[in-house]
């Protein structure tokens, strides 16, 4: 019985994964007509982190990664690419990747204690983690390329222009999203799960 049931826990993991990996990629495509200054908003975040909470750590960083490769297909990382192709492949894809699993993690570590403020804080983590990523990634890179961006678009330092100009608005836009809806998927997954428990039963 273990074994059977276990099956189909794996079986309606990879579904559910499949399904949010395909979202990933729609929302990320679709992106590109949400723009705050140089930069899309993420909203593909949302499924990354319901699939980080849902499904597991593995699945939470493969969504990252499609998030990243899906980034660089797409053209959205070209500035960075025409300055440093393998640095803007490591920052990206890296971005990607630790975002789902570091929102996995977390939400692995307080789930015992509070599902829904593991989620919450999951939905946190994640944005962080792709927003600190970049920055990081555009300092070791990148950082006369945007120091010259940031003097192009009349800022005074490339810390400022990396606040106002670069993630400020995404970041915020990108948390808030993540906080409100996440959570709020993630119950309709759970109740949407009670019920077809209920109906084996």
């Amino acid at each position: 019985m273990k074994t059977t049931s276990n099956k189909k826990m794996s079986t309606e993991i990879m579904v559910l994964g499949a399904m949010l990996t395909a979202l990933v990629v729609v929302l990320q495509l679709m992106g590109g007509f949400i723009r705050f200054g140089l930069f899309q908003i993420s909203l593909v975040l949302i499924p990354i982190v319901i699939g980080a909470a849902t499904c597991g750590v593995k699945v939470g960083a493969w969504l990252g990664l499609v998030f990243g490769v899906v980034v660089l297909a797409n053209g959205d990382a070209a500035p960075f690419l025409a300055v440093d192709v393998a640095g803007t492949i490591i920052t990206v894809l890296l971005k990607g990747m630790l975002c789902g699993l570091c929102a996995a993690l977390v939400f692995k570590a307080l789930e015992k204690k509070n599902r829904y403020v593991a989620v919450i804080v999951a939905a946190i983590v994640c944005p962080l983690i792709n927003t600190g990523v970049f920055l990081l990634g555009c300092m070791v890179f990148f950082l006369d390329t945007i120091q010259a961006w940031g003097e192009a678009a009349g800022h005074s330092s490339v810390g400022e222009y990396i606040l106002f100009g670069l993630v400020g608005g995404n970041f915020l836009f990108e948390l808030g999203t993540n906080i409100i809806l996440s959570p709020v998927v993630v119950r309709l997954l759970d109740i949407y799960g009670k019920r077809k428990q209920n109906k084996r039963a």
